[in-house]
């Protein structure tokens, strides 16, 4: 607990200082500073895939349309390990860039998770579905279509829901479900997720 607040005291410290970075996917430069502290520390708690904020099962159901880019690291050492959220915000431009080549948008990429555990989803305008089995515990979730199983994690922000996987799922997402020709962008996305020890790598998706 101590550790934890340490690390948020840190990162607020930081990122007050700039008054630019606010969360995963977010830029401000207007914001009041109540609505900058409280994006900073939704911020870092979403940046921390295990021991972040997150969903019991039932919170999950309902539509997820695509926000914008999400990183995380799987824990506050790697996190920090790599650079924090400094990191993150460079992940998420970099992000933000290939998905902008790729045409990814709020309109053509969802996802929707359903009673009895199924779930349908649209990833570039290609849709795909199948069922689903969450760990409330931990975060993990995986997607089981016809073809394949797809492993990531689910964790809220500051927003809405951080949908990540790492460098290999994150691929299939999008050129085995999504169909994604531009094989150049996606490489790129999957070498972020390799570019640091922990890192994933997805989707902030909203209502």
């Amino acid at each position: 607990m101590k550790k934890t607040a340490l690390t948020l005291f840190a990162a607020t410290t930081l990122l007050l200082s700039s008054c630019m970075t606010t969360g995963i996917g977010t830029t401000s430069t207007n914001n009041s500073s109540g609505d900058v502290l409280g994006s900073v520390l939704g911020a870092v708690l979403s940046n921390v895939l295990f021991g972040g904020s997150l969903f019991d099962q039932s919170s999950m159901l309902g539509n997820w349309n695509y926000s914008a880019p999400s990183a995380a690291f799987t824990t506050e050492k790697t996190l920090t390990n790599a650079g924090g959220t400094t990191a993150i915000a460079n992940m998420n431009t970099s992000l933000a860039s290939n998905y902008n080549n790729i045409g990814i948008t709020r309109n053509n990429t969802s996802f929707s998770f359903l009673a009895g555990n199924k779930f349908s989803a649209k990833v570039n305008g290609i849709p795909f579905s199948g069922t689903y089995t969450y760990n409330p515990q931990n975060g993990e979730i995986s997607l089981k279509t016809s073809t394949e199983t797809i492993k990531g994690n689910v964790i809220k922000t500051a927003k809405g829901m951080g949908l990540m996987f790492d460098s290999t799922q994150m691929a299939n997402i999008l050129q085995k479900e999504g169909k994604v020709s531009n094989t150049t962008a996606v490489q790129a996305v999957s070498q972020l997720a390799k570019s640091a020890d922990g890192a994933r790598v997805g989707f902030e998706l909203t209502r």
